[in-house]
């Protein structure tokens, strides 16, 4: 009887098929998925016409809908910079320069007079006046011109012409023109603010009637008493020079009142506008973008925001869709193994900011030559940091979506996700085989060289002129190199913050000189030297094998540091003396399987990486303390085996397995009498055989192939470990 379908049924068999994932990393994840959408569909072009560029053949036409009539920013902006070229630089009068003009020159006239009513004309007269002058104004004149001045009969009415030159010069003006700073103002006409009393008067000069300094020669000898009457030709000769000396700038450029004009300007232009009629062809098909269309189209854009609601739906499917691949990601089911928690908020946190950063850098660059928006987008940078704090499956996987996200929400054109795509998939591969930091430097040049390598190809592609290379060359190689260094920044304080098990903290928690290892070996020098072989042993097998030697080294390394707490009972710490045997072979398994308990505890405290302290935990598995539990059967044939078990999960990767064959087997050779290769090999070898049979590698993920090879690793260093030794002629004798 054929057996009727059941929905319900077949969709609990369906998704059971899934991995778990748990709750508050979808939360998360749903919460940065909400955002990048909001922030896509409110900045993005819902026309769908984001792969119109100028310079390229239109694929297809855009016809105007309906009439619409918009603000022309361009044109006018054109119109503001053409009416800005008009305004007039402000000038202003300086009070403080006039009055120290007329001072100087009243000291000096009054200097003149005092002399006058004392000398008579004569030679001797004349010297004495110009020594007077001179002491008092030193430089300022030459002798002949006090000499002549002195000797002449009409002094009086000298200084009268004199100072009529000086207050014409004065309200004339003498300009101190700046190097730079009228360039984008008006070069025909300068506007000049006086202050007279409480008034402000402007008045407008051409640049020919313009009197710097150097020209207050030409000014005087151009200067017309205001009066009708009638001075000797010498008067001139005695004012230029009388007067020159005292002459000084006194009408200043003020850029604060220009902008000031410019501004108001600003505001006053009327803009532009322009009208799109109905039917018109804002695109042709077969025919060049221009600038003109390309505004013509944004304005068509920003007039209807909503316009076409499937492209909306349509980015928010896709937005959706690309989330979920990050969950299926994080779920394990595309890098084969599911992602802590904190591994999933960083790839939830590097998404979500890359998304929000390439839509608000898309038009980050305009002009006359092409660049991919993508160069300035740090895509080895979020490719690099979860392919050292994550692992590479999660880093290519990441360098494969990121760029297609920015892509197919329209941040990215064709180009510009190319660039990424390569820039993210070598910054995943260059990182495979590091080892320290400075590898990251040297993968910053790799991924520099394969930014230009692919940016020549765009550039050749879109025709770009050749004086355009070295500025897009430039900017790739940046994009790498940049990357490389950054990594260097935000490592360390992600390492702490996640806690990551990178190589960078594996080189450090390897440091012999760590404070915990140097009381391990104060406390228990007999489980320090134990420890170290059992990194030795450990980081070989793991070499041969393909897994993480260094992550192997360092669990080794910490596996025992439960045993500083009780040293004594440990047989490798016992010199003479067991204190097992005054106590009951239970107490003795107590004591004994503590250390792991009290290992992981110490582990946590120290904020070790779970990997570690999963080493810590699973190198014992939950087998049985042999020797105590026979101990205790001799006594009380009723006894449990779990009593004497060690509290600890069999180990779960291949790196906590060969600790855990390292560890028994360095402590089981110890014991051997006059050990050589045969057998030390039987022996290792029926010590895997042993954990195989109790099931304590099953979910290590182990091979038969590779316990065949971790056995020759541990032959190998446990022979040359212990190898024969030549008997001394003198230790023979004794």
């Amino acid at each position: 009887m054929k057996t009727p379908f059941n929905l319900k049924e077949y969709a609990r068999t369906f998704f059971s098929r899934f991995p778990r994932v748990r709750s508050l990393p979808v939360l998360v994840t749903f919460f940065a998925f909400v955002i990048v959408t909001v922030i896509v569909v409110t900045t993005m072009n819902t026309s769908g016409d984001l792969d119109i560029e100028v310079g390229r053949v239109a694929e297809r036409d855009i016809i105007a809908e309906q009439t619409i009539t918009y603000t022309d920013e361009y044109a006018t902006g054109l119109r503001i910079e053409a009416q800005k070229r008009l305004v007039p630089a402000v000038f202003i009068f300086s009070e403080l320069a006039e009055e120290e003009m007329l001072k100087a020159y009243q000291r000096f006239i009054s200097l003149s007079q005092n002399s006058f009513s004392v000398l008579s004309l004569d030679d001797a007269a004349a010297s004495a006046f110009r020594l007077a002058i001179q002491t008092e104004f030193p430089g300022f004149f030459f002798g002949e011109s006090l000499d002549a001045f002195f000797m002449e009969p009409d002094r009086e009415l000298i200084i009268d012409y004199c100072r009529s030159v000086l207050d014409y010069i004065i309200q004339t003006g003498v300009f101190a023109l700046p190097k730079t700073g009228l360039e984008s103002y008006n070069p025909e006409v300068v506007e000049l603010l006086r202050v007279s009393g409480t008034q402000l008067e402007r008045e407008r000069i051409n640049y020919r009637q313009i009197v710097e300094l150097s020209g207050v020669v030409d000014l005087i000898s151009r200067f017309t008493p205001p009066t009708s009457s009638v001075f000797p030709v010498h008067y001139r000769n005695h004012a230029i020079a009388l007067v020159s000396p005292f002459v000084k700038e006194n009408v200043f450029f003020s850029s604060e009142e220009s902008e000031k004009q410019v501004a108001e300007l600003a505001t006053r232009t009327a803009p532009v506008i322009n009208t799109i009629e109905e039917g018109k062809k804002i695109i042709r098909k077969g025919f060049i973008v221009s600038e003109e269309d390309i505004r013509e189209l944004r304005a068509l854009n920003s007039t209807f925001p909503k316009s076409d609601i499937r492209i909306v739906i349509a980015k928010v499917l896709i937005m959706l869709l690309l989330y979920g691949l990050l969950l299926l990601v994080g779920s394990g089911t595309v890098i084969g193994r599911r992602l802590k928690d904190s591994e999933i908020y960083l790839v939830a946190a590097l998404a979500t900011i890359y998304i929000i950063g390439s839509v608000f850098t898309r038009d980050a660059f305009s002009g006359s030559g092409y660049i991919p928006s993508s160069i300035i987008i740090p895509t080895a940078l979020a490719v690099m940091l979860p392919s050292i704090l994550i692992d590479g499956q999660t880093a290519l996987a990441l360098a494969l979506l990121l760029p297609l996200s920015a892509f197919l929400a329209g941040s990215f054109d064709l180009p510009s996700y190319i660039f990424a795509l390569i820039s993210g998939v070598v910054a995943s591969v260059a990182l495979r085989t590091i080892k320290n930091r400075m590898d990251l430097l040297k993968a910053g040049l790799l991924i520099a060289c394969a930014n230009m390598v692919v940016m020549i190809a765009i550039l050749l592609e879109t025709k770009q002129q050749m004086d355009f290379y070295p500025l897009a060359l430039s900017w790739a190689a940046l994009n790498g190199i940049a990357c490389g260094m950054l990594v260097l920044g935000f490592l360390p304080p992600l390492e702490r913050a996640l806690n990551a098990v990178t190589v960078f903290r594996l080189v450090e928690l390897s440091d012999l000189n760590a404070p915990i290892l140097k009381q391990l070996f104060s406390v228990a020098p007999g489980t320090y030297s134990h420890s170290l072989m059992v990194a030795n042993l450990a980081e070989t097998a793991c070499q041969d094998i393909g897994a993480n030697p260094l992550l192997a080294r360092v669990g080794a390394y910490y596996h025992d540091i439960g045993k500083m707490k009780q040293p004594q009972y440990f047989v490798e710490n016992q010199s003479g003396y067991n204190p097992h045997n005054d106590i009951p072979a239970r107490l003795s398994a107590t004591i004994i399987r503590s250390h792991v308990k009290f290992g992981v505890e110490k582990a946590l405290a120290l904020k070790l990486p779970q990997e570690v302290v999963a080493i810590i935990s699973e190198h014992h598995g939950n087998s049985v303390i042999a020797w105590f539990y026979n101990k205790a059967l001799e006594q009380d044939s009723n006894v449990s085996a779990k009593d004497f078990s060690y509290p600890g999960n069999p180990p779960h990767t291949r790196e906590s397995a060969v600790v855990m064959l390292a560890d028994v087997s360095e402590a089981a050779v110890r014991t051997l009498e006059k050990p050589n290769a045969a057998k030390i090999e039987k022996f290792v070898q029926d010590l895997i055989t042993g954990k195989v049979s109790h099931g304590q590698l099953a979910q290590s993920e182990l091979t038969f192939q590779d316990l065949e090879t971790i056995k020759k690793a541990f032959v190998k260093v446990l022979t040359g470990y212990y190898h024969s030794r030549i008997e001394y002629p003198k230790a023979k004798k004794s």
